[in-house]
């Protein structure tokens, strides 16, 4: 790994990003609200510059050989661009997760100790595509006390910095300072930001999983994501035919370049053959391409025959694998063997196997009887999302303002010292809660 110039053009704007995000951090609530009113604002005027600039993107992609789900994802029309602005406002409604007292409690008489949410400091978001990510991002980094610094896919760079230079625009009006939010615009710019770990606290990467995995390996900042999303609808044997049909039609072909899109289907044998060709005449007018284990293959003639590596690929397209399964214990190992621990989802009316799958199928998301497509931060409620995360440990699934908080743990006395509690005459802690 190159270690950085000192005199490095990037580590001055990190140095800046993190003395403004600084003075945020402690900003008031409605500071904080008029700040992402004043950047919805702003981008509603700027909507015609910031939609041209996405026409130039698309344009330009289209001529270098873009590949169809990542255009899907670069398209910015003015439907998304309103959307992801109702998306700031819903942000600025939003309680303020900053200065929650968690933890309030006497430890002894006149010793008070209170556990305190704050801003983690410094977001490094680095995301493929996706323009409006941009928007999203910027808004709940700013409700939850952060700086951020952007760095876009080289495909959406006239985007990006048209929607920065609008919300940098909006925020000179009010009491956070613009340089709480910037944007890198070049590939070497990405690794010198993987290096900043003494400015920068969490990496947020939001692109493909060869991408993803280069983050990992290449910085010491904690970072934040997901590297596939491997998405299954489990068909079981009590399911609503008509229902399991509607459903599989939305979570695969509603927008398949998105992560929470399905990749793989698995039907109960004993209604395969039923629902099946229904499946298939509702997905063929949709354009999706069918891929299918043998067992599939014999009621469903002419599909291209699935193997192992279908299991194990995110097609971002319309494209699906369609596998047989003989029980819901084959169904669910089938999903911990291959999932990405995204979004899975069962359609059936036997609330005993819905229970079953919930419990026993290791995602952040799992569902009954509704599309994989409600996983969203924006659809939780959450206002927006800066990404969606399939660790193990916390935050997981769609990271909204909670997942931008860490805490600190204050404590007041008068004088008291640890050794008046030990020894013979050791006096007694009261830890008694305050709240």
């Amino acid at each position: 790994m190159t270690i950085l110039d000192i005199a490095s053009p990037l580590m001055g704007i990190a140095q800046k990003t993190r003395s403004a995000a600084s003075k945020l951090a402690v900003l008031s609530t409605e500071a904080k609200n008029q700040a992402i009113e004043a950047i919805a604002l702003a981008l509603e005027s700027a909507q015609g510059e910031i939609l041209q600039a996405n026409t130039a993107d698309c344009e330009a992609a289209t001529a270098d050989g873009i590949a169809k789900p990542l255009y899907k994802r670069l398209q910015l029309d003015e439907h998304k661009l309103r959307d992801a602005i109702a998306g700031v406002r819903d942000v600025g409604k939003l309680a303020d997760p900053v200065g929650k007292v968690q933890i309030h409690r006497e430890i002894d008489t006149g010793l008070i100790l209170k556990r305190i949410t704050c801003p983690l400091g410094v977001l490094g978001i680095i995301f493929e595509a996706r323009p409006e990510a941009a928007i999203q991002i910027v808004s709940l980094a700013i409700k939850s006390g952060n700086g951020v610094i952007l760095k876009g896919g080289k495909e959406a760079i006239r985007s990006c910095e048209a929607i920065v230079k609008a919300i940098k625009q909006g925020l000179s009006h009010t009491a956070v300072n613009p340089d709480v939010v910037q944007l890198l615009t070049t590939r070497e710019q990405t690794i010198e930001l993987l290096q900043l770990d003494k400015y920068v606290d969490l990496i947020i990467p939001r692109g493909s999983n060869s991408f993803v995995r280069f983050v990992q390996d290449n910085t010491r900042i904690p970072v934040l994501g997901h590297a596939d999303g491997i998405c299954h609808l489990y068909i079981d044997q009590a399911a609503d035919i008509t229902k399991a049909v509607t459903i599989a039609v939305d979570a695969k072909t509603q927008y398949p370049a998105a992560c929470n899109a399905i990749e793989t289907l698995l039907v109960h044998a004993s209604i395969a053959a039923d629902y099946l060709p229904q499946l298939a005449t509702a997905m063929q007018a949709n354009h999706v391409e069918l891929r299918g284990d043998e067992r599939t293959a014999k009621i469903l003639h002419h599909i291209t025959t699935a193997t192992t590596q279908d299991w194990e690929t995110e097609y971002s397209d319309l494209i699906l694998a369609i596998k047989i399964v003989d029980s819901i214990e084959d169904a669910i190992a089938h999903i911990n063997e291959y999932g990405s621990r995204h979004t899975e989802a069962i359609v059936t009316e036997d609330l005993a196997a819905a229970e079953t799958f919930l419990g026993l199928v290791n995602a952040a998301g799992v569902y009954h009887n509704c599309s994989t497509r409600f996983a969203d931060g924006f659809r939780y409620g959450f206002g927006a999302e800066v990404g969606i995360s399939t660790q193990q440990m916390p935050p997981r699934g769609p990271v909204g303002l909670e997942g931008l908080v860490t805490y600190k743990y204050q404590m007041i006395g008068n004088g008291h010292i640890v050794a008046s509690y030990t020894g013979a005459n050791a006096k007694s802690f009261t830890h008694r809660d305050l709240i």
